[in-house]
């Protein structure tokens, strides 16, 4: 079960997810209230449903494709529904969809050997002159003029045009038509030039053939594999152009499935693209009316930007979100229409988990659950694991290196000490003892202390090594203080930790503020071991030599009580730190009271703008109003705030300026710092693309800091 804010909105949502129960095949559980979760679209009642499209949307690793194949996989063995796939990504030298593809008993085609021939008798003139129409437009966008539209109908019915390069020669040297040859020639030159590029540019070979081996219709599945063709290939917008023709025009009209589903992963490839964002747009229109479903897979909305992503969201009923940041989140959650409390979960879901939306109203946090027979039809993470096993082998054994060292050298050292009274009674002698968890070995070096933590999580003892870590880091930051190398070493630490407990997203978020603090990442593991600022313990006199006959000696223990006592002290002086911490906390938060202003000012510079983000505290301090002021200047186009999930946004209309955008925050310290995104769209911004943004920190003392830095940015 997750834990979702103490808010009227988090308390109802789980009842508001136990409302409704969806027919179709079984896709995971609520983590709302433990239910199972079902959903086949199609079986939905259309009043409640309208359209059966779906938008599933996430980070890397976040699961997003897992569970379109999951629900392909499901879809095909439960209700017979059928696939064509337009997959981009892929590794060991294979689509990601392919092992699903040849699973289900389908055909996994190699985009990059794939050829076709346009102006084909196997298709009809409509087809053939679509199909040409959508090569023009992935290279040229701009040739098809409505002249040059005719000049290329009257092409296509010259006898020579059986093939592009005949088409050709037909639009340079046309015949009289209901115009002259002359003024043909003229209207259709650009035309010609942008097909020349695929009979004589670096295109030549996909579509110039003579014939065409058009794909099977009646296949469950099939996966157009474009993982080994170049991402920056001018192939890609024209073979998708093809693929997406092909489906429209031949594999529509002749499937007989129930169902049919066209899945685009990576989909900002073809969404933005001019040769296929038309046809997709129809085909998400009249998807019902095709018996078609498109099953779109993308990282987030903020790649389309605004118009065509809202446009997408509103023909897609069926949404899913895995895991993304906190600004992605805002604008997915905004457009999507989330409520706050959906928005607030995004950024910490787990792999596999995903912010559902179904129909207007439905809201779930859902776990997809994989069988053990989808386990390998789903994995795309195998070279990446390999990469993590073998350099888990290599720290493993320099691990177990250290330890042989370590051993041998107590071993040479034990043989060399003096013998132990064997008159006084021993019952310690068999205790091999080990530090507790609440108490630091500060005699060692601070690289030790950082491998005994990462060895004890290796070995399973997981709390033992956060116990340890979180000691080690306080001791520090009593030390050192907080901004120290010694104290940053431990978020390093924290973070392998946090690893290999399984919580990859807490390890990314604490390498991440070593970053912005200006550290190399993990730099305390390259550094030559260097001496600890406590003191070393207090060591016995060793005693006369040892003899060098030979004599026999009994071994003593690895501690005595004179450094159980030490240790003992050391543990007593750190709860009389930790208390000494507490009491600084409490004086900070008195001083903090004592100088609280409520109000703060953060003077912005975001490009060409000067602007100032002011945040004032209402007199109960229940709320923070924030206002981002542009103060009328001249390159002002674009005003956004964003802050605990509230927001407002403002845009220049016409020669009018953008008014200043304004929300109310909640808090519930009123202390506590507020933190807010600004985005401010200046000289260099245009429409429907992402402006540039600042995370800052305002203080209820009069400061404001940047968020990703800590520098303070305003005067008090």
């Amino acid at each position: 079960m997750i834990r979702l804010p103490s808010s009227h909105a988090a308390i109802t949502a789980p009842l508001v997810a136990s409302l409704t129960d969806f027919p179709g095949i079984p896709i995971g559980r609520s983590l709302l209230d433990g239910r199972a979760f079902h959903l086949s679209p199609i079986l939905v009642d259309q009043k409640v449903l309208p359209s059966t499209n779906s938008l599933g949307m996430g980070g890397l690793g976040s699961g997003k494709s897992t569970t379109g194949k999951i629900r392909a996989h499901r879809e095909n063995l439960h209700h017979g529904d059928q696939y064509v796939v337009i997959d981009s990504l892929g590794e060991d030298t294979d689509g990601e969809w392919a092992s699903l593809t040849r699973t289900l008993g389908g055909r996994v085609i190699d985009a990059s050997k794939f050829t076709l021939n346009p102006c084909s008798a196997q298709f009809t003139p409509g087809v053939r002159e679509q199909l040409i129409r959508s090569l023009i437009l992935a290279v040229e966008p701009d040739a098809l003029t409505p002249q040059a539209t005719h000049a290329l109908q009257h092409a296509l019915n010259h006898p020579k045009a059986g093939n592009l390069s005949g088409l050709v020669d037909a639009l340079v040297s046309p015949e009289d038509g209901r115009w002259p040859a002359e003024r043909l020639a003229d209207w259709g030159v650009n035309v010609a030039i942008a097909l020349s590029r695929y009979t004589e540019g670096a295109l030549r070979g996909l579509f110039d053939g003579q014939g065409s081996d058009l794909p099977e219709t009646d296949l469950p599945i099939l996966s157009f594999d474009f993982s080994r063709v170049d991402r920056n290939s001018p192939a890609i917008p024209s073979l998708m152009a093809a693929v997406c023709c092909w489906v429209e025009h031949v594999w529509l009209p002749e499937s007989t499935a129930p169902h049919r589903h066209l899945v685009l992963e990576e989909a900002w490839q073809i969404l933005l693209s001019p040769a296929t964002s038309g046809l997709i747009q129809r085909l998400l229109k009249f998807s019902r009316r095709l018996g078609l479903s498109l099953d779109v897979l993308m990282h987030t909305l903020s790649d389309l930007g605004e118009g065509a992503a809202q446009d997408l969201a509103r023909l897609c009923e069926v949404v899913h979100v895995g895991r993304l940041g906190p600004e992605e989140a805002a604008i997915v959650g905004a457009i999507l229409g989330l409520p706050a409390w959906a928005i607030e979960e995004i950024p910490k879901l787990d792999p596999g988990q995903a912010v559902w939306k179904v129909g207007p109203a439905y809201v779930d946090v859902v776990q997809t659950t994989l069988r053990d027979d989808e386990l390998t039809l789903t994995d795309t993470s195998s070279r990446r694991r390999r990469a993590q096993e073998a350099a888990m082998g290599v720290e493993l054994a320099v691990l177990d290196d250290d330890q042989d060292d370590q051993d041998d050298q107590d071993e040479g050292e034990d043989d060399t000490q003096e013998p132990v009274d064997t008159d006084e009674p021993h019952q310690y002698e068999s205790w091999t003892w080990e530090l507790p968890p609440t108490v630091v070995d500060t005699c060692q070096p601070i690289d030790t202390r950082h491998r005994d933590v990462v060895r004890a999580a290796m070995e399973g003892r997981l709390s033992e090594a956060a116990d340890l870590a979180a000691v080690g880091e306080r001791a520090d930051i009593t030390a050192h203080g907080i901004d120290s190398d010694q104290a940053t070493a431990w978020l390093s630490t924290r973070a392998r930790v946090a690893e290999l407990s399984g919580n990859p997203t807490l390890a990314a978020h604490l390498r991440a503020s070593v970053f912005r603090m200006g550290k190399e990442v993990d730099w305390w593991a390259t550094q030559p071991d260097s001496p600890s600022p406590v003191p070393p313990l207090p060591t016995e006199d060793p005693g006369p030599e040892q003899p060098s006959d030979g004599a026999s000696t009994t071994r003593r223990p690895r501690r005595t009580w004179a450094s159980v006592a030490v240790i003992g002290v050391l543990a007593l002086t750190a709860a009389v730190v930790w208390q000494d911490a507490s009491d600084k906390e409490e004086s900070q938060d008195r001083t903090k009271a004592a100088t609280f202003k409520g109000r703060s000012t953060a003077d912005l510079h975001i490009d060409g703008v000067d602007a100032a983000l002011v945040a004032r505290w209402t007199k109960d301090r229940t709320h923070v109003i924030v206002e981002l002021r542009s103060y009328f200047d001249k390159d002002a186009k674009f005003l956004r705030i964003d802050a605990n999930g509230e927001k407002a946004i403002s845009a220049r209309g016409g020669d009018s300026y953008p008014k200043d955008p304004e929300i109310m925050v909640p808090v519930k310290d009123p202390l506590a710092d507020v933190t807010v995104w600004a985005m401010i769209g200046g000289k260099t911004w245009k429409k429907n693309t992402r402006a540039e943004s600042r995370e800052i920190r305002l203080s209820p003392d009069g400061a404001a800091y940047d968020a990703d830095t800590g520098k303070k940015i305003s005067k008090t």
